[in-house]
């Protein structure tokens, strides 16, 4: 017995070191094999949180108005024009206007298709950029920036008996305008105010002086920046009732925002709302793509800055309107999702506007959290 089991404890042993050999030799192994690639990292795409509109056309620049306690949006129309891209915005060659109505957001939005046309305009030459509506005893008018037959921008007006057209337009351009962006706001007491201007492709910067120059000027980045206009509509709604003023806007310590400060100061896109007594005047900030918002007193402002609105969207610009419909606000705004990120084929969407108790607002983002 003592034997056998000299044997099985010899082998015994003799295994142990044996496998304690493998173990080492395959450790040794493992210490000289490469390290495995580590697994690629999939970016996941943020989801947007709404939806187009319309998916027919291409839409951007949302006007939003409740007439007879329908919603209608007056969109500018995009289209691929085949115009290469350039700063001036060439590659926005708009030509007519498609309104869009709902009875209610979230249900079905209805394209009435064309309701004016550039061809329309005895005066035109190009580019029928971003519109606004107005309603006044049971008539509809329609304001527009285009081009003229010089390539300079005026704003013009056309009025239909519908809402949804179609729109005949003036003669001549309204005496005394300029620039793009048109937004007309109806005060509680009656009285219309339109707001306008943008810089850039818009040519406010060329206007400074009161008269048209074809050179681009600007301020300098420490100076006051250049600011949007209002003015009080006559009481046909066909022209200005006096002379453009400047929108005033003005940081919380009452200085006018300087032309260096891109991330707040006015570049287009101006809308007027009105909450709890107090004026919203909204904008796009331009090349920082921001819409944000600055509160006042009066529909001549000033205005002081709050902050944000909408963040930046996907898509170079951002232009929006504000407006409340069967009890709650809504934000009306467009991004470039529809068509793939092209900057000149944008699509109008929609999100609920929420207030602070304090009367500011809760900035939104396009994008779900």
């Amino acid at each position: 017995m003592k034997n056998v089991y000299k044997l099985t404890l010899a082998g015994a042993i003799s295994s142990l070191i044996l496998l304690s050999a493998c173990q080492g030799k395959k450790t040794e192994e493992a210490k000289i094999e490469p390290a495995a690639e580590p697994a690629a990292t999939v970016e996941k795409k943020p989801e947007f949180a709404s939806q187009p509109l319309v998916t027919n056309i291409y839409t951007a620049d949302p006007s939003a108005h409740v007439f007879n306690g329908k919603l209608y949006v007056y969109p500018s129309h995009d289209i691929e024009s085949g115009i290469p891209q350039n700063d001036n915005g060439d590659h926005f060659a708009m030509a007519d206007y498609h309104i869009l109505s709902m009875d209610s957001v979230g249900g079905e939005v209805k394209d009435n298709g064309e309701a004016f046309n550039i061809k329309d305009i005895p005066w035109a030459g190009r580019q029928l950029w971003a519109p606004d509506a107005a309603e006044k005893n049971g008539k509809y008018f329609l304001y527009f920036p285009v081009k003229d037959k010089q390539d300079i921008f005026h704003i013009g007006v056309a009025t239909s008996d519908s809402p949804i057209g179609p729109f005949k337009a003036e003669g001549t351009p309204i005496e005394g305008s300029f620039s793009i962006d048109p937004a007309v706001f109806q005060d509680t007491d009656g009285s219309y105010y339109m707001y306008f201007g943008g810089i850039w492709g818009g040519q406010l910067q060329r206007w400074t002086t009161g008269t048209y120059n074809s050179k681009d000027e600007y301020p300098a980045n420490d100076q006051p920046a250049l600011s949007p206009k209002v003015v009080k509509l006559t009481d046909s709604l066909l022209g200005f009732a006096e002379k453009p003023r400047d929108v005033q806007i003005l940081d919380k310590e009452g200085k006018p925002l300087v032309t260096g400060d891109n991330g707040r100061r006015f570049f287009e896109a101006s809308w007027l709302h009105k909450y709890n007594g107090k004026y919203y005047f909204s904008y796009s900030t331009g090349d920082t793509h921001n819409i944000v918002y600055a509160i006042g007193d009066s529909p001549y402002g000033p205005f002081t800055y709050q902050g944000l609105v909408l963040e930046p969207v996907l898509g170079w610009t951002n232009h929006h309107s504000i407006v409340e419909f069967q009890g709650k606000w809504y934000l009306f705004y467009h991004d470039s999702s529809l068509s793939g990120g092209q900057t000149h084929l944008r699509s109008v969407k929609v999100a609920e506007l929420h207030y602070n108790e304090d009367g500011t607002i809760q900035p939104i983002s396009e994008y779900k959290r």
